[in-house]
């Protein structure tokens, strides 16, 4: 082999890496749909949603139009079961959702 085709498997195994990585952030909601039902279900699930609003439509009325994972929220959650207690554990994310 040479030194170009070992270069050119190695940057493609990377970058089939980092795109395997990134596939997480996808389980957010699609980015399309009712504003109201997609803020209220990333709520439930323990996030924090910070809506833009692209026009003066209200939100019942509003559309998502992209959703993007921030940061993560977190936290020390209590084991009761096995009486433990976990610091600095993800308990959620920050959402920004853009509505219109």
């Amino acid at each position: 082999m040479t030194k170009f085709s070992i270069a050119a498997t190695t940057a493609a195994a990377l970058s089939a890496a980092f795109l395997g990585l990134s596939a997480p952030a996808l389980a957010a909601p699609s980015g399309t749909g009712d504003a109201q039902s997609t803020i209220s279900q990333l709520e439930s699930q323990g996030n924090r949603v910070i809506v833009q609003k692209l026009s003066d439509a209200p939100l019942k009325d509003a559309n998502v139009v992209g959703v993007n994972r921030g940061p993560a929220i977190r936290g020390t959650v209590q084991d009761n079961f096995n009486d433990r207690l976990y610091q600095n554990t993800i308990t959620g994310h920050i959402y920004y959702v853009k509505v219109r």
